[in-house]
């Protein structure tokens, strides 16, 4: 008897113990937290590059990561910019996405940017210096990071072959514009060598290759030795391709060398509304001074995200049109959101056709619906001009049998 009860104790006491050590675990991790918390300044904020000193072969550009540290207890909102750079090279601070001109950084967190450096062809063996510096909007932080990049000559296995270069790497336009990119086709082999030419685009997307100022779409093409061509590499976006980065490789090969370049297209995307009725009609039927309510559906056919989608309404004087919901906060690509319209005709509105137009706006992309409204008289009065009609054919019968009678 002894051994059943015991089993029956051991589930729940088992559970018991293991949200005891749970509770204390939690409770001392978040008391930790706390102390530390407490322990670090109102303001503390530091920067610092990932290489402050580096050695790099000529004609190699440079990309790491600048490090932002806020040791203390608030937020801090940090400009951040390239103060000095020697000529003949192109920097920038960005993210994977954005170039970066401010940041912020929450407390007790760590952030990063990403420091590029692009020498053009002019840059020598040498040392060449840059400083990055920072502040916070009101000054209480002052930061400066020294950068020293050596420049070393290059091999000469590494100078021969191909090399690829274009002073735009990233595009930017809307989903349906054509991006065009220029690309430098460089022959550093010693000898004549043709060049096949070929593209990685996303899937559907469509590419052409072409010379410089001329229409014709080529595969290859000749270089002399130590001689370079300019081509033109044109991409066309499929058509429902949404807003957001895609990675363009560009590749040239010969028989002894290949080479290739990364390029991006950035879709801003395009901006497009349809909106209509589940039967695509667009009239009804009401009766003076009572509400109608029509189901109205809203879709973005465009391939960006489209915000605050208002509605309105053009209507004849002292009619009332009303939508639910009154805004459509986000409406994301092929999305499709219902609003309820309710159109109620003034008490005193004539009894024929009426036109009401709504208007979806969202912005950047608007659609117009034209309703044609038809007014019908009150119900009542009918029931009222029914009673009328019944009382006198009543009245009418009995006079005449009354007259009968005599």
């Amino acid at each position: 008897m002894k051994s059943s009860i015991g089993k029956y104790w051991i589930a729940p006491l088992s559970i018991f113990l293991l949200m005891f050590f749970v509770h204390t675990g939690h409770a001392a991790e978040t008391k930790k937290k706390t102390v530390l918390s407490e322990d670090r300044p109102e303001r503390l904020l530091t920067m610092a590059l990932e290489y402050p000193g580096i050695e790099v072969a000529q004609g190699q550009s440079v990309s790491m990561n600048l490090l932002f540290h806020n040791g203390g207890k608030t937020m801090e909102f940090v400009q951040v910019w390239v103060s000095a750079k020697p000529s003949g090279w192109r920097t920038r601070l960005k993210t994977d996405q954005y170039t970066v001109t401010g940041l912020s950084v929450p407390a007790g967190e760590d952030k990063s940017i990403i420091f590029e450096a692009e020498p053009d062809k002019s840059i020598r063996p040498g040392d060449y210096n840059f400083l990055i510096e920072a502040k916070t909007q009101d000054e209480r932080f002052l930061l400066k990071q020294p950068l020293t990049i050596k420049v070393r000559e290059a091999d000469k296995a590494t100078m021969r072959g191909l090399k690829l270069s274009t002073s735009y790497p990233i595009l930017q336009a809307p989903s349906n514009m054509k991006f065009e990119f220029s690309i430098e086709v460089e022959n550093k082999l010693g000898k004549d060598a043709i060049v096949n030419l070929s593209a990685q685009v996303p899937e559907g997307w469509e590419v052409n290759i072409k010379p410089s100022y001329e229409p014709k779409t080529i595969s290859s093409l000749k270089i002399r030795a130590n001689d370079s061509q300019t081509i033109s590499l044109e991409v066309n976006p499929i058509k429902d391709a949404r807003a957001g980065e895609y990675p363009i490789i560009f590749r040239a090969q010969t028989e002894d060398a290949r080479s290739e370049i990364r390029l991006t297209c950035v879709l801003t995307g395009t901006y497009s509304i349809e909106a209509g009725t589940a039967t695509g009609l667009l009239s009804l039927e009401v009766n003076q001074g009572k509400k109608a309510t029509v189901s109205i559906f809203v879709k973005n056919t465009g391939t960006a995200t489209l915000k605050n989608v208002k509605f309105t309404a053009y209507k004849p004087e002292n009619w009332k049109v009303e939508f639910k919901p009154e805004v459509i906060p986000v409406l994301e690509p092929r999305e499709i959101k219902q609003v309820e319209a309710t159109i109620t005709p003034a008490d005193e509105a004539l009894v024929g056709d009426y036109s009401v137009n709504i208007v979806a706006d969202g912005d950047k992309a608007v659609k117009n619906l034209e309703f044609r409204v038809s007014v019908k008289a009150s119900t009542t009065w009918g029931w009222i001009g029914l009673g009328i009609i019944l009382v006198v054919i009543a009245g009418l019968t009995f006079m005449f049998r009354w007259i009968g009678r005599r």
